[in-house]
């Protein structure tokens, strides 16, 4: 599958240790996730707005509005981050504390998608989001299309970071407890609609109690 390429803006500097460099690294922290933070410039200002994802090999593909000044950045670079908190590394020294992590960071020129390419790229988002949705539930109309923004990203240029274990001032002579506190997140049971008629389907409950990332 081979490594991630290598830029100046998405080479390890710092914690180099924490750096991934392999493609299927990117590949799971983005299958981990679903919200992303989409970083832009409008009307000379920096935005940060969070927002859903989809993915394939080679793009990330974020929706919105027509309307959503967030997704007006075609031809501009942008940058999309994904981060997981995996647990809090609570160290002797609070100089040392830090967080056990996984993080993605893409740079790229979005690309609005129309048509078939689209509506492809919809059906991604939503199978990435909700496996099984997109067969379930009733398909955009042509309005509903037009009303709709779907940006591909390429993934070409990516930093991705990965910090695991435990604190690093083993050496220290403070003598207390020191260690990590784990953060998982998980799936709770299905909350019908009232004006729903019909049981909850297979691939919504399965999903329960399951882990997010």
């Amino acid at each position: 599958m081979g490594d991630l390429s290598t830029t100046d803006r998405t080479r390890h500097r710092r914690l180099r240790e924490q750096g991934r460099t392999g493609r299927q690294e990117l590949f799971d922290v983005l299958g981990a996730g679903f919200v992303c933070h989409l970083g832009v410039i409008v009307d000379g200002a920096p935005m940060v707005v969070p927002t859903v994802y989809g993915f394939d090999s080679e793009h990330v593909y974020i929706h919105g509005s027509v309307a959503s000044r967030s997704l007006t950045g075609e031809g501009r670079t942008v940058c999309v981050t994904v981060t997981h908190v995996d647990g809090l590394v609570l160290a002797r020294s609070v100089f040392e504390h830090g967080v056990n992590y996984r993080s993605a960071v893409i740079y790229g020129v979005p690309r609005a998608l129309e048509g078939e390419e689209k509506l492809e790229a919809l059906r991604l988002l939503t199978e990435h989001t909700a496996p099984g949705q997109w067969e379930y539930a009733r398909r955009p109309n042509r309005k509903e299309l037009a009303a709709t923004t779907i940006l591909a990203i390429s993934l070409e240029e990516a930093s991705v970071k990965i910090r695991q274990g435990p604190p690093d001032d083993a050496d220290d002579p403070h003598d207390v407890w020191a260690g990590v506190l784990p953060l998982s997140t998980t799936w709770q049971a299905p909350v019908t609609d009232p004006s729903a008629g019909h049981d909850v389907p297979d691939h919504v409950r399965r999903r329960a109690g399951t882990r997010i990332g």
